[in-house]
């Protein structure tokens, strides 16, 4: 019931059904995997976006090999999993040839979880790396003003099995997080943000006007100073003080993203010991024999599991936005939808 509503409400918009199935998939799964941060809240600004032309919903974007292995692409205010995905499928065709191959991506839209396009790249057996970066949301370590972005960077790597999937922003939590909690009437934990002061809160709504810490502090402020660098110079993007789009439905997206393709030889043999090593890790002794160790990615996958038995929890005041939006009026399940 969630996909067809919002894939309904990007159809009247004037997107093509494929990219809505794109857009809506990418959403959804989200949802399923317990990251509501990048699910359907996202959704209302899309549409004031693409409503405003700040969206094209009918374009992939234009591309063209600078290199044989680097390809630049202009997405044309495109949704960003539209532009994402062709990205993916042109990289991991190139990829078999050339055995590493990457996109750098500019004048697109967000992308949602990073997760979902390593994974489309590891379905096919490629080694997939995203990055993207964002409006200036994360203080220095050491400071109070927000000048990087969240700068998040996701890995999967294929093995026999699920494959080993990363996906992580370089703050300590994203902004869309901070916004989950202040839209819920939340506090967040202490030593996410500060308030646009430079103090510590747990208020959401006074953090989504503050900035957020780098994770690991010095570490993570490395990390995130360096991607902020590498993205901008692959896909000529602007930097974090500058960038808006992402967060608002008045600007331009003029974030960038990144994404690699490396095709290993999907050797068997190693896959199987890959699999083999992840397993070993599963089994090792846990600090608390109720809570087994886990990997990488299989917390996600657990809920995500869980969530196609039982449904996803949609916020009612969300739900409600949702329907209201649609002009076909569907009689829809409030909060609960399987």
């Amino acid at each position: 019931m969630a996909a067809d509503l919002v894939r309904n409400l990007l159809e009247e918009k004037g997107t093509p059904r494929s990219y809505a199935l794109q857009q809506t998939d990418v959403l959804v799964e989200a949802e399923l995997r317990g990251h509501p941060s990048h699910g359907l809240q996202r959704l209302p600004r899309i549409l004031r976006r693409i409503g405003k032309g700040l969206i094209d919903p009918r374009t992939q974007g234009k591309s063209h090999w600078r290199t044989p292995s680097f390809l630049k692409i202009d997405g044309l205010r495109g949704l960003g999993p539209v532009v994402a995905l062709q990205a993916c499928n042109m990289l991991s065709e190139r990829a078999s040839s050339t055995g590493v191959a990457l996109a750098g991506i500019r004048n697109s839209n967000h992308l949602g979880m990073l997760a979902y396009y390593v994974e489309h790249l590891a379905k096919e057996g490629i080694i997939g790396i995203a990055l993207s970066s964002s409006e200036a949301l994360v203080h220095p370590y050491g400071g109070t003003t927000p000048l990087l972005g969240t700068n998040p960077l996701a890995i999967a790597v294929p093995t026999a099995d699920r494959p080993l999937v990363v996906d992580l922003a370089t703050s300590v939590v994203s902004m869309g997080k901070i916004h989950h909690h202040a839209a819920n009437g939340c506090a967040i934990p202490e030593g996410w943000a500060r308030d646009s002061d430079g103090e510590m809160t747990t208020d959401a709504a006074a953090a989504m006007n503050g900035s957020i810490a780098p994770f690991g502090d010095a570490k993570g402020y490395a990390l995130g100073m360096a991607l902020e660098l590498l993205v901008a110079s692959i896909a000529d993007s602007s930097t974090a003080p500058d960038v808006r789009g992402t967060l608002d439905a008045d600007a331009i997206c003029n974030k960038g993203d990144v994404l690699i393709a490396i095709d290993a030889g999907k050797q068997p043999d190693l896959l199987a010991c890959f699999s083999t090593y992840l397993d070993r890790i599963r089994k090792s002794r846990p600090t608390d024999p109720k809570r087994p160790v886990t990997v990488p990615g299989d917390g996600t996958w657990s809920r995500r599991q869980q969530a196609l038995c039982d449904g996803i929890e949609i916020p009612g005041r969300l739900w409600d936005e949702l329907n209201a939006l649609s002009r076909s009026n569907e009689a829809l399940v409030k909060g609960h939808v399987q």
